[in-house]
């Protein structure tokens, strides 16, 4: 009999262990569920692709800042350096006969050029945050929240400038916009976006660092103990430093890609994405604490979002009750994480 008990108890726990590990997967599912038994014709390859296409530059971004929220840190600054990118790259790539050009002599560039230029300017802000952080000490909460102020002050003198003053950036070559709206495949729902694609590639790039190398096991170990990975031989500042690095490099990719999909930018591009990524992450199973997230978690939680973004608004639910319902998520989120964790102890 006692066997018997123990077998129950066991069963037991086992689902509810399996629940509390893939709580989120359930709600995304029910999520959909539910806006299906609203209005079945959400579910449809076409409604699917465009959910795809707003999450992919946040996925972008998300995989940048959970690799910092897996050390313990926290960047601030993210938003600003996607509306930093967004200009940088918008103002390079203009077609030469709009009337409003920021550089009226300046040749049409490769393609490839404004891109990485946007993503060498935020690498290096992300550089800045590594070396506030880890080589002198300064909290990431502030040494991100100064960056955040000066990256966007920095945009706005870049952006406010003669002849035109703050005026939004339009007429961008057709090449670039391509990047943000095109796609391969026949038109319509059997298509995939380039958007997409890319951010299929970078979330592949990024499965293979956090899992397959010591960058990996490193940014994990400084999460789980900073101490004790110092003790066992990483290098944490420098770790660190390569962390906000690549994070800056990713806000750059996708505050261009931003640019591109939308068409257009200004210096209040990126406003508030680094509270919609942390709280993607958040809910996507990485943990506030610190040296546990995974990248298909990240992923899930990105496509959270966009699901109540964008099916709330095909049901006509008031905006009011979409942040309602947001901030319903994020909370539940974090108390899984704390259970999930109280449990480990």
């Amino acid at each position: 009999m006692a066997d018997k008990g123990a077998g129950k108890t066991l069963t037991a726990n086992s689902v509810k262990d399996f629940t509390l590990q893939y709580a989120i997967y359930f709600v995304f599912v029910v999520l959909i569920l539910m806006i299906a038994i609203r209005e079945p014709s959400f579910l449809s390859l076409n409604n699917f692709r465009n959910i795809l296409s707003m999450s992919a530059t946040r996925i972008i971004f998300a995989m940048g800042m959970g690799a910092i929220l897996i050390t313990g840190g926290v960047d601030l600054s993210a938003g600003r350096m996607v509306g930093l990118a967004a200009v940088l790259s918008a103002s390079l790539l203009q077609t030469a006969d709009y009337s409003r050009r920021m550089y009226p002599d300046l040749p049409i560039l490769p393609l490839i050029v404004p891109i990485l230029i946007a993503m060498a300017a935020c690498g290096l802000f992300g550089f800045l945050n590594g070396i506030f952080i880890s080589k002198l000490q300064v909290p990431a909460f502030i040494a991100t929240l100064g960056t955040m102020v000066a990256i966007y002050g920095a945009t706005s003198l870049y952006f406010d400038r003669p002849p035109y003053g703050a005026q939004p950036i339009g007429g961008l070559d057709r090449r670039f916009t391509a990047l943000g709206t095109g796609y391969i495949g026949f038109d319509g729902v059997y298509s995939i976006p380039y958007i997409v694609i890319i951010a299929a590639v970078i979330t592949v790039i990024t499965y293979i660092l956090f899992n397959k190398t010591t960058y990996g096991k490193n940014i994990y170990a400084i999460g789980g103990n900073a101490e004790a990975a110092r003790v066992s031989g990483v290098n944490v500042g420098w770790t660190l430093v390569i962390v906000y690095t690549i994070a800056g490099i990713l806000y750059g990719l996708g505050g261009s890609l931003e640019a591109a999909r939308t068409g257009g930018a200004t210096n209040n591009y990126g406003n508030g994405y680094e509270l919609d990524a942390i709280a993607a992450c958040v809910v996507g199973g990485v943990s506030n604490l610190g040296g546990v997230g995974t990248v298909p978690g990240i992923v899930i939680g990105v496509l959270i979002f966009s699901v109540i973004n964008y099916g709330l608004t095909f049901i006509n639910m008031s905006p009011y009750w979409q942040q309602i319902v947001k901030g319903a998520i994020i909370i539940a989120a974090v108390a899984l994480d704390i259970r999930k964790y109280l449990k480990k102890r």
